[in-house]
């Protein structure tokens, strides 16, 4: 999210929004004078936090939600409301290693190479067109922490590139 902020080009951050109230982002974004959003949506359900997020979204004229950090799987409702108009960063090459622990699942394969991909989000997981990815050389010393420093620095770099491009296409 920082980066998204930070190397903003061609695009504005009107809003910053957290399905987790004191995720230390909030406070970085609330310091930068952005405008926040959060609710704790633990026990809450699935669509009623999605339609809540969306009027808060809405309110603040987004146009283009960049998830960062967000893990959460959105309604089939928030979807099908936003279509099109979500990203996401997944850090593999999709469609290799949809879902979780992929740094892990890289290196049991025994790929020579990782990396992250920036991506339209649809209701099916980690699955949506790919609009960018950068890869990340697999070192013979690599554990997963040391190729997830790695690939998030790919991130930091890949994602705000890919969506700049994305909104002023």
């Amino acid at each position: 999210m920082r980066a998204l902020v930070e190397e903003a080009s061609g695009y504005e951050v009107v809003l910053v929004a957290s399905n987790k109230p004191h995720a230390e982002g909030l406070d970085w974004a609330r310091a930068k004078g952005l405008p926040t959003w959060a609710w704790d949506s633990k026990g809450v359900d699935k669509e009623e936090f999605d339609r809540t997020m969306s009027a808060a979204l809405c309110d603040h004229s987004v146009g283009t939600i960049a998830l960062a950090g967000f893990m959460r799987i959105l309604s089939p409702w928030f979807i099908e409301e936003w279509r099109g108009r979500v990203l996401n960063i997944h850090p593999s090459l999709l469609p290799k290693y949809r879902g979780l622990d992929t740094h892990q699942r890289a290196l049991d394969a025994k790929d020579q190479v990782s990396g992250c991909s920036v991506h339209v989000v649809t209701e099916e997981l980690d699955a949506g067109e790919v609009l960018g990815q950068a890869e990340v050389p697999i070192l013979s010393d690599d554990d997963a922490k040391s190729l997830e420093r790695r690939v998030l620095a790919a991130e930091h770099q890949l994602y705000p590139k890919v969506l700049s491009e994305f909104v002023n296409r």
